[in-house]
């Protein structure tokens, strides 16, 4: 059977998050399909996993929905091999992409101006000497695949960015910022920090983000690997590995964890590499396995459904 994954967010005020977050749960639970939904008086942002006739469903539905028409569904199918989204989780947070600033202060309302893949081709063709793209994303992902001449900032985590911008108005005065992320719904709202700062001369930020780009153009200007938050961890636009091996730094861009699972570090680790250190990051997590010392991770996510929670 084929399965999709649907990638998806919106931007709309939910006064009856908790109520949303119920039905939302007992329509996935229904259709049984499996991924992460986050809920927030802010919006929506999901990722889900199901039969083509089920997601199709969902897209009905949420269509005929007041809340949710119009929402730019971003879909793949699944390899048939791997079952990626072993669960259906649905909670509700203070935002759907947490960047620490109040949803209220700083909005998708306010975003910077947004480009088509095909204006933002023809934009980065151009290259305008004022010109600074920028990588929306974490280190940890830009790792793997990004825009050529992309600024790609040292964050761990996405709400570490408005500090990132803050310490670093100065590349951004009187410049046109071309902004870019995954889907494009971590941009809305980063694009808006970067825009309320008053430094940067135009901000735009790529419709649909990565996703969307690639499909027009898997040989334009982004290279390597498009990461993503599931157990696909990456997924292959084009035959350039930008990224490097975490223990000998030879060219190789594909992730795994320690199996040290008290260590759980999450590296670039190359093929002869993982043997020689037995799937761990290093010598030291490699002995304390060894020696039984720490416990390992499992191989395998063990597959559950959950009730709907508030965090």
């Amino acid at each position: 059977m084929t399965r999709r994954i649907l990638l998806f967010y919106k931007y709309v005020t939910i006064d009856n998050v908790q109520e949303v977050c119920d039905w939302m749960l007992a329509t996935c639970t229904g259709l049984n399909l499996k991924g992460r939904i986050i809920l927030a008086t802010e919006g929506i942002n999901g990722t889900l996993a199901g039969s083509v006739e089920a997601t199709t469903l969902f897209i009905n539905i949420m269509e005929a929905h007041p809340l949710f028409k119009k929402i730019d569904f971003k879909d793949s199918e699944e390899d048939g091999v791997h079952d990626y989204f072993p669960r259906l989780r649905v909670v509700v947070k203070k935002e759907i992409v947490r960047m620490d600033v109040d949803p209220q202060q700083v909005t998708a309302k306010d975003a910077g101006k947004h480009l088509t893949p095909e204006q933002a081709h023809k934009l980065l063709a151009t290259k305008p000497e004022d010109l600074v793209v920028l990588d929306g994303r974490n280190y940890y992902e830009a790792r793997v695949g990004h825009f050529e001449g992309a600024v790609k900032p040292e964050i761990q985590y996405f709400r570490q960015f408005p500090e990132y911008i803050d310490q670093n108005l100065e590349q951004f005065k009187d410049k046109q910022v071309f902004m870019y992320c995954t889907g494009g719904i971590r941009c809305e709202r980063a694009s808006a920090y970067l825009k309320l700062k008053g430094v940067a001369k135009e901000v735009y930020q790529l419709k649909g983000g990565i996703h969307r780009y690639i499909e027009k153009y898997p040989q334009g200007f982004f290279r390597g690997k498009n990461y993503v938050f599931d157990d696909r961890i990456e997924v292959k636009v084009n035959n350039d590995v930008v990224g490097t091996c975490d223990l000998c730094q030879v060219p190789y861009d594909t992730y795994t964890n320690c199996l040290n699972a008290s260590c759980n570090k999450h590296f670039i680790g190359c093929p002869a590499c993982r043997k020689q250190y037995a799937e761990t990051c290093s010598a030291v997590c490699q002995q304390l396995v060894a020696d039984g010392k720490v416990p390992v991770r499992p191989p395998l996510r063990i597959a559950k459904r959950e009730f709907c929670v508030v965090e």
